[in-house]
């Protein structure tokens, strides 16, 4: 499909002077915008990068970058494309993206464009994961307010992000709607809260300071326990796969993915980059008792999926590899250690409220990031089949 051409509106004195071409770009090419943009805390996610098309069975996708220089990209987007049954019509979701500049004060001289081509397409609606946070909180501040029937809501919070408030502000303008809408946990496909230890500007002695009392007795406990944690490799995924459905079945989840799934993950994005998902395995006397996936992208390091034996849990083997993992993320030189989703909840007596408090022993943050957002596309086609598409998220 050949690019879009939209010149700039002569009325609007803060666009830019030029016009923008949109279109289909090479993998190559979007991988040199994400390299020049992957250096700082918030750089693009591994949920943007070209090989994550490739983890996702039953969508198809294009590779999307736009610009006002002949050449250069101003912003790219992975867009995965998910037929809806017996139609040729598509939900067009970009995880945790575009990656772009949501502080162009221009946001419709990019932002429509990629909608009349996704449109072009075939797409009755768009999903999208805009990029800046929203709020934040320190762990002292929420280890404070924890209590019966309390919610992240409830607190004031440590920080609020003028960007993410803006950008919030002009979708709902521009008729997107929030997924979940008010509701604090949303109904994003991605956590709309997630814990982050900052890793910029501070040493191995400062992150064990900044753990928790009980934390540092869990590490010390695992070493004096020989708990020894290596990197694995391709052949140690089923071990991993072994004890995610161990741990699926006593926390009361289920993440529906598969030993292929995983197999594939690790396999494409370290074709992609030599290195960027690491397994981490905790053994003591002979046996795996934990095991943990990571992901890096730049100078952004993702914690994305852990798993634990039932037994021997005494031996702290999941502190013992959160810290190795924090060390290894430090010494590659990452801005942030991202331990992914949390929930809202601090109410001690509900049960998700057991992974936060885990979290909030490293001594980071919780970050509600702008969650995901959608619309329908122009026509009545495309709304009836999006309201039918809210009708099944619904019944779900």
């Amino acid at each position: 499909m050949s690019a879009l051409l939209v010149t700039a509106a002569p009325t609007d004195r803060r666009a830019p002077a030029g016009p923008l071409w949109l279109g289909p770009v090479t993998p190559e090419a979007y991988r040199a915008f994400l390299a020049a943009r992957s250096t700082g805390p918030d750089g693009p996610s591994f949920l943007q990068l070209p090989a994550w098309a490739e983890v996702k069975e039953g969508w198809t996708h294009q590779l999307v970058g736009w610009g006002r220089r002949s050449g250069e990209l101003d912003g790219v987007a992975l867009v995965l494309l998910r037929a809806f049954p017996r139609t040729r019509k598509y939900l067009a979701y970009l995880p945790e993206g575009p990656v772009a500049d949501w502080a162009d004060p221009d946001l419709d001289g990019w932002l429509e464009p990629l909608l009349q081509h996704l449109r072009g397409l075939g797409a009755f609606a768009v999903r999208i994961g805009p990029g800046p946070a929203y709020r934040r909180w320190n762990a002292a501040t929420l280890k404070a307010h924890t209590g019966t029937g309390r919610r992240l809501s409830d607190v004031l919070a440590t920080e609020v992000d003028p960007l993410g408030s803006a950008v919030a502000e002009r979708l709902r303008a521009r008729g997107w709607r929030r997924c979940g809408g008010d509701s604090e946990d949303g109904a994003d496909a991605q956590p709309r809260h997630v814990y982050q230890v900052p890793l910029t500007g501070r040493s191995s002695d400062d992150l064990w300071q900044g753990l928790n009392q009980e934390w540092r007795r869990n590490i010390r406990k695992a070493r004096k326990a020989g708990v020894e944690v290596v990197v694995g490799s391709a052949a140690d995924l089923p071990e991993f796969y072994r004890l995610l459905r161990i741990t699926e079945e006593r926390d009361g989840f289920r993440l529906g993915r598969t030993l292929a799934y995983y197999e594939r993950q690790y396999a494409v994005l370290n074709a992609e980059h030599p290195g960027r998902m690491k397994l981490y395995l905790a053994r003591h006397e002979g046996e795996v008792l934990a095991a943990h996936t990571m992901i890096t992208v730049g100078r952004r390091v993702w914690y994305q999926t852990g798993a634990s034996a039932d037994h021997r849990r005494e031996v702290r083997p999941s502190n013992a590899l959160q810290w190795r993992m924090m060390l290894d993320a430090h010494a590659v030189g990452a801005d942030v250690y991202d331990l992914r989703g949390v929930p809202s909840t601090l109410d001690p007596d509900d049960r998700a409220h057991g992974l936060l408090r885990w979290k909030l022993g490293t001594g980071g943050h919780v970050v509600e990031t702008l969650g995901e957002w959608e619309i329908p596309l122009p026509g009545t086609t495309n709304h009836t089949l999006y309201r039918a598409f809210q009708a099944y998220l619904a019944r779900r």
